[in-house]
């Protein structure tokens, strides 16, 4: 991952025609990849938001009752 490639050599480049112009047929050369602005952004947070994991706790607290109501009455 740390390998660096030159840019390549404009005068030495296939396809070039005179006046450094990519005739219609050729794909122009590409950019480079890497720039200033490559990378995570400064601020970054990590894992859920309070609320929806409270909304989501209290959800799977609700079911469960549910669950454990429902085969306690089935057991009468």
């Amino acid at each position: 991952m740390g390998t660096q490639y030159p840019e390549p050599d404009p005068h030495h480049a296939p396809g070039l025609g005179p006046g450094d112009g990519v005739p219609p047929e050729e794909t122009p050369q590409g950019e480079g990849s890497t720039g200033a602005e490559t990378g995570p952004r400064d601020k970054q947070t990590r894992g859920w938001a309070k609320g929806p994991a409270i909304a989501l706790g209290i959800l799977v607290v609700l079911c469960a009752a549910f669950f454990i109501a429902y085969a306690v009455t089935v057991a009468l």
